[in-house]
């Protein structure tokens, strides 16, 4: 809980995989409430009311991803909208002639990418590139922890993170009224 609202404050890409990890970590734990306290709540030495308060968040993203069906696979609908947030940013930063420049060349060399990801991990054809990205970090995250891939997940990374940190340091800034891509 405490970890995903400092990574939503900072950085909302690092907050997103941090909620897609958990997702699958709940559906790993199956759902139990004595699993996730002994795997996720008492490593943490927390006081009881803190260990209660963090125990019960885990258990609504739990019963958020049964309520939407998503017990087996899938990522719940909260990130969505926020990759869809960013998505709708990025088309935005792409009309921008005077403020996003280097956004628009590191998208230019992640445009020659995307046919490939798209192959391997784009299963839904109405997928917006922001999405594919965001899977294609994640798989890359999956890799990484099982040790594997490494060249395939070094090249991702260098040519994904460049693209993802720009569009979040974007949306921060958007977010903080720093800039303005919406006025007319």
């Amino acid at each position: 809980m405490d970890i995903a609202q400092q990574k939503r404050k900072e950085n909302i890409a690092e907050y997103i995989l941090y909620l897609w990890q958990l997702e699958d970590l709940l559906r790993a734990l199956q759902f139990s409430p004595e699993a996730i306290y002994s795997t996720l709540v008492k490593p943490r030495n927390l006081d009881t009311q803190q260990g209660q308060m963090l125990l019960a968040w885990y258990m609504d993203i739990a019963n958020l991803l049964t309520q939407e069906g998503k017990e087996k696979s899938g990522h719940l609908d909260h990130t969505l909208h926020l990759i869809s947030d960013l998505h709708d940013l990025h088309l935005r930063l792409m009309q921008q002639q005077d403020v996003a420049e280097l956004y628009r060349q590191r998208y230019t060399v992640l445009t020659q990418y995307l046919p490939t990801l798209r192959s391997r991990l784009g299963k839904e054809s109405d997928m917006s590139d922001t999405e594919l990205c965001f899977r294609a970090l994640y798989a890359a995250m999956l890799y990484r922890i099982k040790g594997e891939g490494e060249k395939a997940v070094a090249d991702t990374i260098e040519v994904i993170s460049p693209f993802v940190a720009l569009l979040t340091d974007y949306f921060h800034k958007v977010e903080k009224g720093e800039i303005d891509l919406f006025k007319e």
